[in-house]
Order: structure tokens, then C-alpha cells, then sequence
């Protein structure tokens, strides 16, 4: 305990500390501690802030500045674990990092309210002394029957349980476990106890590693209790890079350490958690947005407590309250959900290395398509290399091709062309699946009235609606705005003369079934696949090859394995080339990569087929010849010779407000004061691409510095000097991945 934060019961000295707490506040407030409490750093307080009460934590000693008489005192000291050192530096650094308040990043480690406060008492019951289970009867005469027979003996155990655990687990009703405790063959005791995470047990056999998984795996335990590093996991497609960090996450369990695995998608989670359980023999303790309430606190304090021994999870994962965190792992740690784009603008895979930092422990980034950031660092031998260039158990890479779209000749309102549909045929026909990718959810991207030419767009947002033939709905996939689909054009006022224009998943399932209507076709994308539970589903379909025919999005495209999949054929390679993003090219080969992946995993070969209209780009032709190294050289001297990330730094500026009066005055004077000095340039204001998010008017500037330039004190002595008004809003995203 830091003593300049105590006062020792019994005294009358009074002392100050400050308290941060979970609010858009840019520094803590000072408080008192009155003689009978004790705090030290980290503590969690209640304490008044104008007429109510709010939890908040010690952050260390007085700030100073105020008066000591006007100082208000801590009302109590929560019955929790402090929080840790580490994570108190971390979220000081993320705030000063990303140029957020400190209060928010606060708030990001205490998501679950609920969970500062002790579990209400529930009654739970155990079976009264005064019975004999080996007499007919209970207490008081009362028959044996068979339900209360049932009751007792799932209460054998000596656990006590609570009243729906009972009646589930003895399949009797409610009813009958309040009368026999009316009776007094049951005590009724009040439990405060939450059910316990599962402890893994690091000494199951895992699998059976080739050479080069087992030289990777010893590489990545012998770094755990070594101190600070970072070590990228460079492994093909199928090359058991899973089996391999969990030997790292085995050596951190014994070592009583505590282990993150971060995961881009949630509904990866589903297969990911079957595999964690077969190596450990329990689930991992999850983290996710779509956790029940009570599951959510449990696991939280799970962690604070340190009972947790890994979560996997989505990024927010990352700021738990972790007490003796050991080993963090990203997985696929390339893919752009990494990054929030709202509220504290970070990227998850970053502030991990930080974490690891400041916590002096390793970290692991896996992928098989690692991002130009993370491969630069590799170079510049600021980060380790180990590779697995070889699938597991001896499966082949698919051989890859291009269909020229220029060459092929479709039926108007057709996407598949006629190769593709050849390979289709012939690939059902030998007894194995094919999957088709495009991604774009719904039905189509755009409707338009053929009479007048009217675009439906969203009432929000400057997007087109896209439509959902199966929900029988028009979506705005910015801001969650739904309806119907209008009979008549809101511009013309003609009925019944919509036009659906280009493809989404549902479309290309249409024509699928048309043209091989004896095949089952099924459609994974995030309006098909809303939990872990449903991907689960559906990986046993295929596995158990109910499934001809997989149309889907990129969410197939990560940590799936499908045995029986030999084809992959993409509908439009070309679509996410378009648009000016910076990583474009890097994305497109990316994603690309990674579906392709998904053939030939098991014994049979695969194949991929790309439809393209520019077979000689270089992202395709790198897919086709294999070349990824070759490609990421290309795409790094493109970027060294523009000064863009890595080799030089951006930040996006991004004013909004639903008056767009106020929203030009305040982009156009930051404008008018952008700093100039050497190695920074500053480019708008400018109408963002997507210029209305829910109603909020949008406009965007970029500031585009030096690598050796510090950045943020530049925006914090420009952007911040600017008062607002009008219901005006500034963010800023240091590092910038989305430009829309």
C-alpha cells in the first residue's frame, strides 16, 4: 500500500487522493479519505459527484489546485480487488494515444457496472438433517413420492442448488421443492456464490505437431515468463497455427498466468471454442457485446479476480481488468475489426503489443496474411518471425486461377459464369462442396424506380438502401434504418416499377438454385449467422455434408475448416479494389487469400477459381502465382514512395452534427488554423464519402505527417483549442483505417 494514499483508522489526519472516474472527463477529481477508510492505488470507490453517487477508482494523489476546506469526502471502498498497476499505466496511455478522454478509456474497463457490486443472495437448498433417504418418508409423514425422491437425489452431492437448477436437474416442478421445504425435508440457505469458471488443465495431449509446429510452439513457451516481446505467427492457410500457440497458452496456465486470445469475428468463437475445449478440457471464458447480463458480471469479475485463466473475445477483450495477465494472442491479426472506429478510436492489435508492453510479457500476432504494419516491424527486427510454410497432416495449398470476365458471356442479370458453373457441376458430382463467395449481404445493393430513375437511399444517412428479399425489408447498413419495401416511388408516385441493380448473396443464391435446382445451397453472412451457436450449426452441416453449395460473405472466410470443400469461386475479385482506400490492394489480397484458404484442407486438393475483369492486376496475379511476399514488397515501396502508414503517419479528422451550417463553420475554421511546419500537410475540409450518418452531417480532414513527428501534441495544441458549439462534434482517429 502507497502510504501517502492512506489514513490509518484511528487518526485524524486527513488525506487526499485523486479518483478517476468513468465519465467523458479528462483528469480525476480530488477527494478526501475520511479517517476510517483505507485506499491504496487502484481502489474502488464510491464517492458523491453532485447530488448522486458514482464508482470511480483511486488514481493516485492529489492533483491539487482546489481549495482542501471544499474538498468532498469518499463515501466507501468497494469490496474488490484494486485494480492493477498495469492496466491503470494502459489506460493512461491509450487516452494520451488516441487523444480521448480519460474518463472513456476508464469506462472501457468497467462495462459492466453490475459487476462493482456483490451478488444478491439467492435461496438455494440442501437436504435437511432430519432425513432419512434410506426411509420411505420425509419429516412430518410425508409420502415419498417420485418427484421428491428425484429432488433428493440430485441434492445427494451435499451442493446446495438454486431452486431452477434443482427443479431442471430433478425434473420436478418449483412447486414441489418449495412444499417439501415447507415441510422441512429441505434447508433453504441464501447463496451468494456465482457458478465457477472452468480451470484448463494445460497437460491434455494436444495434437500431434510436424516438425516445424513443434520447433514454433517451444519457440513461443520458452518466451512466456521471458519478459516483453512479439513474435508473428506466419503460417499458411491451414498450417495448425491454432495447435501451435496453444502449447504457449499451456505454458502460461502452468505458470498460473493469465491469457487473452483476441478473435476478429465472434462467430470464429463457435469451432475455436471446440477445439480450446477438446486441449483443456473446459471452455474458455468468452467475451463478447452479445454475453447475457449475468454471464458478462460473472466473467468480469472472474478476471479481476484472476479465476479466469484465458478469455477469448472480441477486442474489448484487450481492457479487462486482468490481474496477472501473461501471454496475449491476436488471431488473424490483420483483420480491420480489430480497429473501433467509435466512441475511443483504437486498434486492438496495437494497444495489445502496448499492453504487453507495459505488462512485460509476450505477445503473439497470428496470420497467414500478415498486415505491411506488422511484416515492417518483422523487417526492421523489431518484431520475430516464426513461419509454418507447409499445411497441416500434409494437405495441399488450392491451385488458384482467373476467369476473365471480359471473355465470358452471361445472360442478362447472370453472375455466374459459365466456368465457374462447369467446376460447380463437376465438383458436386464427385461427392464434395463448393463455395461461392461475394461480399455483399441481402439481395441486392440498390433499388431504383425504372420509371424515373429515383435511387432509394436511407433517411438517414447518404447510402442507398439495400434490399433483404427474405426479411422482405430495405436496410441501411450505416445506421440500422429498416422498412418494407414502399409499393409506389416516393419520387414518381408509379406503382410496382422497382428494379433490384447488382448482386448480394441472396441474389446469387437465386440464380444458383435456378440453374441447379437438385443442389442445397445455404447462405452464411451476418444476417444468417447472428451467434457462435449458428456457425456451430452450420459447420456440422457441412461436415456432415448436408450442404452442396456454401454462398456467403467474408465471414467464411476466417478459421473455418471445412473437410469436403474443394472449390471456392469468387464472384467479384474486383470489388473491394475500387474506392482510393490506401489498403485496398492489401485488403482485396488479403480477403481473397483467406477465402481461397478455406479449399482442399483435408485430403482432397482444392482449386479456386477468381472471376475478374483484371486478371493482370497485381493483387491477382500475385493470388495466382503465390507470390505473397512478392506482392507485400510491391505494396511497401508504393507506400514509402507516397510517405503513407507504415512509413509515414496519418490522422483523420472527423467533424459532424445534424446542423450543416455548424458543421462547415467548424471544419472550415480548422482548416484556417491547420498548423504548417515541415513534414505535415493537412489536406480539406471536405464532404466525407458518406457525408450523413444518422443524421449527423459529416465532413473530414487528413493530416498526414513524418514517421519521426509527434502527432498528437500537434492535434492536442490544434483540434482542442477549438470550442464547439451548436451541437457540434469533433473526433479524431490516430491511425486511420476507415476513410469513409
Amino acid at each position: 500500500m502507497d502510504p501517502t494514499l492512506s489514513t490509518r483508522p484511528g487518526t485524524a489526519q486527513t488525506t487526499a487522493v485523486s479518483v478517476l472516474l468513468p465519465l467523458p472527463l479528462i483528469a480525476p477529481y480530488d477527494y478526501l479519505v475520511p479517517s476510517d477508510l483505507s485506499v491504496e492505488p487502484g481502489s474502488y470507490v464510491e464517492v458523491p459527484l453532485g447530488p448522486r453517487q458514482a464508482t470511480g477508482v483511486v488514481w493516485g494523489s492529489a492533483r491539487g489546485g482546489v481549495n482542501p476546506e471544499k474538498l468532498r469526502e469518499i463515501s466507501a471502498v468497494l469490496d474488490l480487488p484494486p485494480m492493477p498497476a498495469n492496466l491503470r499505466r494502459f489506460v493512461d496511455w491509450v487516452a494520451s494515444y488516441t487523444l480521448a478522454r480519460l474518463g472513456t478509456v476508464l469506462r472501457m474497463t468497467m462495462s459492466v457496472p453490475k459487476a462493482l457490486s456483490p451478488l444478491k443472495p439467492v435461496t438455494s437448498y440442501r437436504i435437511a438433517s432430519a432425513v432419512d433417504l434410506e426411509s420411505e418418508s420425509l419429516p412430518g409423514g410425508v409420502r415419498l413420492t417420485d418427484a421428491r425422491r428425484r429432488v433428493l437425489n440430485a441434492l445427494t452431492d451435499g451442493t446446495p442448488r438454486k431452486g431452477a437448477d434443482l427443479a431442471r436437474l430433478s425434473g420436478s416442478s418449483p412447486a414441489v421443492i418449495r412444499a417439501m421445504a415447507d415441510a422441512g425435508a429441505l434447508d433453504q440457505i441464501a447463496l451468494t456464490e456465482e457458478d465457477p469458471v472452468g480451470l484448463p488443465d494445460p497437460d491434455l495431449p494436444g495434437a500431434v505437431l510436424s516438425e516445424a509446429q513443434s520447433a514454433a510452439a517451444a519457440t513461443l513457451s520458452a518466451d512466456v515468463g521471458a519478459g516483453y516481446s512479439v513474435t508473428l505467427l506466419d503460417g499458411v492457410t491451414g498450417s495448425g497455427k491454432t495447435e501451435v500457440y496453444f502449447e504457449a497458452i499451456a505454458t502460461a496456465i502452468r505458470a498460473d498466468r493469465q491469457v487473452i486470445v483476441l478473435l476478429p469475428e465472434i462467430a470464429l468463437t463457435a469451432d475455436w471454442l471446440g477445439r480450446f475445449e477438446r486441449r483443456f478440457g473446459v471452455r474458455p471464458v468468452v467475451w463478447h457485446s452479445d454475453l447475457p447480463m449475468s454471464e458478462r458480471r460473472r466473467n468480469w469479475r472472474a478476471v479481476l479476480y484472476g479465476e479466469a485463466k484465458l478469455v477469448v473475445g472480441a477486442r474489448s477483450a484487450l481492457m479487462l481488468p486482468y490481474r496477472d495477465l501473461g501471454l496475449i494472442v491476436i488471431d488473424e491479426e490483420h483483420d480491420p475489426s480489430f480497429k473501433q472506429d467509435e466512441g475511443v478510436i483504437y486498434n486492438a492489435r496495437d494497444m495489445a503489443v502496448v499492453r504487453g508492453h507495459i505488462g512485460d510479457f509476450p505477445v503473439i500476432l497470428a496470420s497467414a496474411t500478415p498486415s505491411l504494419e506488422t511484416v515492417d516491424n518483422v523487417w526492421r527486427e523489431r518484431y520475430r518471425r516464426l513461419s509454418l510454410p507447409e499445411r497441416f497432416a500434409g494437405a495441399r495449398l488450392p491451385d488458384i486461377a482467373a476467369i476473365d470476365m471480359r471473355e465470358e458471356t452471361l445472360d442478362r442479370q447472370s453472375w455466374l459464369s459459365p466456368a465457374l458453373a462447369r467446376a460447380m457441376s463437376e465438383t458436386v458430382a464427385a461427392g464434395e462442396q463448393a463455395m461461392l463467395f461475394l461480399n455483399r449481404r441481402g439481395y441486392a445493393p440498390l433499388t431504383l424506380c425504372r420509371a424515373c430513375g429515383h435511387r432509394l437511399n436511407c433517411p438517414q444517412c447518404t447510402a442507398w438502401l439495400v434490399e433483404h428479399r427474405l426479411l422482405d425489408r430495405l436496410q441501411c447498413h450505416h445506421c440500422g434504418y429498416s422498412a418494407p419495401p414502399p409499393l409506389t416511388c416516393p419520387s414518381c408516385e408509379v406503382e410496382s416499377r422497382f428494379a433490384a441493380c447488382g448482386p448480394g448473396v441472396e441474389r446469387l443464391a437465386e440464380e444458383a438454385r435456378a440453374k441447379f435446382p437438385d443442389l442445397r445451397f445455404e447462405i452464411m453472412s451476418s444476417d444468417t449467422v447472428h451467434k457462435p451457436a449458428d456457425a456451430l450449426a452450420l459447420v456440422r452441416r457441412m461436415e456432415n455434408l448436408e450442404i452442396d453449395v456454401l454462398i456467403g460473405t467474408q465471414i467464411m472466410a476466417k478459421g473455418f475448416h471445412f473437410p469436403a470443400l474443394t472449390l471456392v469461386g469468387v464472384i467479384d475479385a474486383d470489388l473491394g479494389l475500387a474506392g482510393g482506400d490506401l489498403r485496398a490492394a492489401e485488403r482485396t489480397y488479403q480477403l481473397l487469400h483467406q477465402v481461397s484458404g478455406r479449399a482442399g484442407r483435408a485430403e482432397r486438393p482444392g482449386r479456386v477459381l477468381l472471376q475478374t475483369f483484371q486478371p493482370e492486376h497485381p493483387v491477382m496475379q500475385a493470388l495466382i502465382g503465390g507470390d505473397r511476399d512478392g506482392f507485400i514488397k510491391t505494396e511497401a515501396t508504393a507506400r514509402k514512395q507516397h510517405n503513407m502508414p507504415p512509413y509515414g503517419r496519418l490522422a483523420a479528422i472527423i467533424v459532424s452534427g445534424r446542423n450543416e451550417r455548424a458543421v462547415d463553420d467548424t471544419a472550415n475554421a480548422l482548416g484556417r488554423s491547420a498548423p504548417r511546419r515541415d513534414g505535415l500537410s493537412v489536406l480539406g475540409p471536405a464532404p466525407a464519402p458518406i457525408s450523413v450518418i444518422r443524421g449527423r452531417h459529416r465532413r473530414r480532414l487528413l493530416v498526414r505527417a513524418r514517421k519521426d513527428l509527434n502527432i498528437q501534441d500537434v492535434l492536442r495544441r490544434w483540434v482542442y483549442s477549438h470550442k464547439v458549439t451548436g451541437g457540434v462534434r469533433i473526433s479524431v482517429d490516430i491511425d486511420p483505417y476507415n476513410f469513409m
